[in-house]
């Protein structure tokens, strides 16, 4: 699109009548934060079916059309199921519907302006009555009559074809503590590194089911300086709302829109609220998914008709040749969830038809996992729950920057490890785009930026360890003795083979958290040449592989024993006492044990079989990683092999034999 415009002289006066002012202007580099609103005018109108506006070079910056400012010609426009394109003036005309979101799709080499969080100006919600009943976190209040004309604001942009997002899976603080686990970790990190991100793009459940948390998060996230585009998810939801269309109020009153699209370089971006809740309200829906009916307020993942129609309105308005970028809460497939109806979307082959022959990528979070679909991938569930058996485009789910719902014990920094189920560090994803083309890599959380890997040792020792803390964890609390069987401390050390662990069977194990169906995986021992690894889970068309012998023992040792849960003191303050994650009550102090998630299955696990014979001795393993969209890894592993377990603690024994001092 052209950045050619016509005089405001020409643009018609009803929309540059009246109105209050925007907010202050900031710097006039394009580099620098553009705050601003959008400029809403209130005067007679003179038809109630269509809303009307221009898309304007805001060129003083102070989000008002002024008379000396020019419309921006071919920009999108929607009203969340219509899309039109401004006229050679920047106007635009929409039909009016009794519930909706006006917004402005911003365009490439353009951007909207931000509130002083970062947070996107490029909508207005028009609800005339507000939310039909009192919600617990506000809803919307009412919107009263439309306005006589919604003018957006753009200036344009130096990024270019090419940018850098920062991909934020579940961040999803459930209190004021996890929000400062949210400044520590993620604020933090991404303010050092090499290279601030052209934008944040977050994959919904942007806090814990207190919506009172959004202000806070905002503003901890604004210290990044990159603007916040946010996709809702199933804890971003007034859970007391009746129906659908009112489920998200507080949200549009307190972020925006639940659907929408913007541009940057050669990538249109398309967001959805692929959560239904409740569910089954739609008839098709209620007949395909009838445990909608059966349980109170559920939700489950779909793309709704109105939705599914404004992707089609977006692609037709979208050269063919641009990347579609997906960005949705609910994985489209996943591989944990690969036999769940309301953990994947239900209706992905109508999605795949309206894209097909089209550069595709989707990005999802909410099962706190980090799985790289790659295309053509396969699983059994696939077909039965959403209709399709291999995918035409990657997919990915992005992890959580929470982690396991920020559980575990605390790292160096004071913040939950919170290793997530799949075995993987909570994190982000580092997503560069090169025209359209793309490289996706995971940066973890309070490790090394260039760090892609956990290097283990499967032994049988580890797995009867394994197998006897999951039969404990497995068994009813309320019957099961308090204190588990084994802890990390009755675990040997796994990197300490004897010749029995060797001969039943042991394997060096590589999570590579971003490993997919074309990642290269090499491992050299001791120098000689690199031998290809196994990946356990093939992804093509066989179920979910679970079980110790499937596990990352990396992970497991760190998920399997929780010293957090013992934690209490003498302070009298009940909130001090004992172990509480996400939007639970709180667990007494009780012996450190096994809670949140356990990495049993995963689709980035990489195997080598130790040969029985190997020698006694030091021995080292180096693991080399190749991906095709993502930066090379190489990690190391230092073993030992011994004739007989050797004794892990002081040999006071032989100690004490000798009275000669």
């Amino acid at each position: 699109m052209t950045k050619t415009s016509l005089p405001i002289a020409m643009l018609c006066a009803a929309i540059m009548s009246g109105g209050a002012g925007a907010a202050a202007a900031a710097s006039t580099s394009a580099d620098t934060p553009y705050f601003a609103r959008i400029d809403v005018r209130r005067d007679a109108r003179a038809d109630d079916r269509t809303i009307a506006g221009v898309v304007f070079d805001d060129t003083n910056r102070n989000g008002r059309l002024d008379a000396d400012e020019h419309g921006v010609p071919g920009v999108k426009v929607s009203n969340g199921r219509e899309v039109v394109l401004t006229d050679q003036g920047g106007r635009y005309g929409l039909p009016v519907r009794r519930d909706m979101s006006v917004f402005v799709v911003q365009p490439s080499g353009w951007r909207v302006p931000t509130d002083n969080r970062w947070v996107p100006q490029f909508a207005y919600q028009h609800k005339p009555a507000g939310s039909p009943k009192a919600l617990r976190y506000g809803g919307l209040p009412p919107t009263g009559p439309l306005p006589s004309a919604i003018n957006f604001p753009i200036i344009p942009t130096e990024s270019g074809q090419n940018f850098d997002c920062a991909v934020l899976g579940d961040i999803q603080p459930a209190s004021n503590i996890e929000v400062g686990y949210v400044r520590d970790s993620l604020a933090r990190e991404l303010l050092n590194a090499p290279k601030k991100p052209a934008c944040l793009l977050a994959l919904g459940d942007i806090v814990s089911d207190d919506l009172h948390l959004i202000p806070r998060t905002a503003e901890v996230m604004s210290a990044i300086g990159a603007p916040q585009w946010w996709v809702q998810g199933n804890h971003d939801y007034d859970h007391d709302a009746d129906h659908d269309i009112d489920s998200s109020d507080t949200w549009r009153r307190l972020y925006g829109p639940n659907n929408y699209a913007f541009e940057m370089g050669q990538a249109v971006f398309i967001v959805l609220d692929n959560v239904s809740f409740p569910c089954g309200e739609d008839p098709r829906e209620a007949r395909e998914r009838p445990f909608c009916k059966q349980y109170w307020k559920t939700y489950n993942g779909r793309l709704l008709p109105d939705q599914m129609t404004f992707i089609a309105n977006v692609l037709k308005t979208t050269a063919p040749t641009k990347l579609v970028v997906f960005a949705a809460h609910i994985p489209f497939v996943g591989f944990d969830n690969s036999e769940s109806q309301p953990h994947q979307t239900d209706n992905m082959g109508e999605l795949y038809a309206l894209v097909k022959g089209r550069p595709a990528l989707s990005l999802t979070g909410h099962s706190h996992t980090l799985e790289n679909l790659a295309t053509g991938d396969s699983m059994a569930g696939w077909k039965d729950t959403v209709g399709v058996t291999t995918i035409p485009f990657r997919h990915l789910v992005a992890g959580a920057v929470a982690g396991d719902w920020w559980g575990g014990d605390y790292d160096i920094d004071g913040t939950p490890m919170s290793i997530q189920g799949d075995g993987s560090p909570r994190g982000y994803v580092d997503f560069a785009v090169n025209g359209t083309a793309y490289t996706l890599d995971y940066r973890a959380s309070g490790l090394p930026r260039d760090r892609a890997m956990w290097l283990s040792v499967s032994t049988p020792r580890f797995r009867d360890w394994a197998d006897k803390i999951f039969a404990w964890r497995d068994a009813p609390e309320e019957t099961r003795d308090p204190v588990p069987p084994l802890s990390v401390q009755d675990l040997p050390d796994v990197k300490l083979l004897s010749k029995a662990d060797l001969a039943g069977q042991s394997w060096i194990t590589a999570d590579v958290w971003m490993g997919d169906s074309t990642t290269q995986v090499r491992v050299s021992i001791d120098g000689a040449a690199p031998a290809p690894m196994t990946r356990t889970q093939e992804m093509r068309g066989e179920g979910v592989k679970s079980g110790a012998a499937y596990s990352d023992p990396f992970a497991l040792q760190r998920q399997l024993t929780m010293a957090r849960a013992a934690i209490q003191s003498r302070s009298g303050d009940a909130e001090a006492q004992g172990y509480v994650q996400g939007r639970q009550k709180r667990l007494p102090p009780m012996p450190p044990q096994p809670r949140g998630s356990r990495a049993d299955h995963s689709p980035h696990i990489w195997r080598y079989d130790l040969p029985a014979g190997l020698a006694e001795g030091v021995h080292t393993a180096v693991v080399t990683v190749t991906r095709d969209q993502g930066e090379p890894a190489r990690d190391s592993l230092v073993f030992e092999v011994r004739g007989a377990p050797l004794k892990p603690t002081f040999d006071f024994e032989h100690w004490d034999k000798f009275k000669n001092q």
